[in-house]
């Protein structure tokens, strides 16, 4: 086998492969014993029909072809191999030259995982801060546990807060319905603040059957582009009230959970846990940092096009299944910021550059330091 290399742009390297005429005779021999195997032939047993009448009835193109295949499945690894060569997707075949007694001779195109010349890792400092949970946060986390057992009694009287509110809502521009801004028996929870601001408040008082109109402000920083900062008509009606009925948080209550037995006892779990994914939260700040400092001191080869392209289509995936798991859909999110997929995957291009080279630099780390 004879190998010619031919450095390409970004990251791309062309191999030209050159097999022996007898190379390509013997996987002909056995292409032939494959594709007789697959046809039925009167006369002949499965499997023994000679090979001239194998050639006769399938061709000898389709044959060589099958031939043609299979050699480079056997050499393109074993070139590779030789070549010492890592590369990061599928080979692009092309071939030059396939003629029984002639050498068969094809091109693939390879695109090589980038270089990595780390720079001086080891003396990279990252000051780790201090991790204190805020009080707050343990009275919100025992809240949400007490929002899990909680009850919901149907009443029929004026909405209050902390009540749930089930609503009929319509969104309007210009006395112009916006597009996606209906819903039916939508449950709101009365000073949560999960709608815009001011919107909860406009419940308060409300009467199952009451109905309401007003107008609101976006927030600027509203996740739909085209709504943030802007003026709307709201229309509502009110279906239902329900009163939330939390436990107290006694021991009781912590005794419910199966392991406790006071309620200083939960929140004293409550706080480690907390504390516990502080110090994750931290730890991963104070690596990603590192990782980031080493970047700007190492040096990469060319990023193949594809390596950057693999890279957003996780990011896309991670975003779809992020949605999946709140109930939205993809395509509503491009619509919300005005961005077709293609514009999308442009955006992501700066973090997917930053999280190859993140992974390249661990892989390139471990490898210096021989970790397995």
């Amino acid at each position: 086998m004879q190998i010619t290399k031919n450095q390409l742009p970004k990251g791309q390297l062309e191999l030209t492969i050159e097999l022996p005429a007898e190379e390509l005779e013997k996987h002909y021999k056995e292409a032939t014993k494959k594709v007789g195997a697959g046809i039925r032939i009167d006369g002949f047993r499965p499997g023994k029909v000679p090979d001239d009448v194998i050639i006769k009835k399938v061709g000898e193109d389709q044959i060589l072809a099958e031939a043609a295949e299979m050699a480079i499945r056997k050499s393109i690894g074993d070139a590779i191999d030789q070549e010492k060569l890592t590369i990061i997707s599928t080979p692009k075949i092309d071939i030059i030259k396939q003629a029984l007694g002639n050498p068969f001779i094809y091109k693939a195109t390879v695109s090589l995982l980038p270089t990595v010349e780390l720079g001086d890792y080891k003396s990279v400092k990252v000051k780790k801060k201090k991790v204190e949970v805020d009080p707050k946060e343990l009275v919100k986390a025992v809240n949400d546990l007490r929002k899990m057992r909680s009850k919901e009694a149907l009443v029929n009287r004026e909405v209050q807060k902390g009540d749930k509110a089930e609503v009929d809502i319509e969104v309007f521009q210009n006395k112009v319905p916006i597009e996606g801004g209906q819903g039916k028996n939508q449950a709101i929870i009365i000073g949560e603040g999960n709608f815009i601001p001011g919107f909860e408040d406009k419940l308060i008082g409300m009467k199952k059957g009451e109905e309401k109109e007003f107008e609101l402000k976006f927030p600027k920083e509203y996740f739909q582009k085209s709504l943030a900062g802007k003026q709307a008509e709201f229309k509502i009606k009110l279906n239902s009230v329900f009163k939330i009925e939390m436990p107290e948080a006694n021991d009781e209550f912590a005794k419910s959970f199966g392991t406790f037995k006071t309620m200083k006892d939960l929140e004293d779990q409550i706080s480690k846990n907390l504390e516990e994914e502080a110090n994750n939260k931290e730890r991963q700040r104070v690596e990603l940092e590192m990782l980031e400092s080493i970047a700007n001191k190492s040096k990469f080869g060319e990023f193949p096009d594809d390596l950057e392209a693999s890279e957003i289509d996780k990011m896309i995936h991670e975003l779809k299944h992020d949605f999946e798991k709140q109930g939205l859909k993809y395509e509503d999110y491009l619509q919300s910021i005005k961005k077709s997929e293609e514009e999308l995957r442009k955006s992501f291009e700066p973090r997917a550059e930053k999280r190859v080279k993140t992974a390249l630099l661990i892989r390139k780390i471990a490898e210096t330091e021989n970790i397995k």
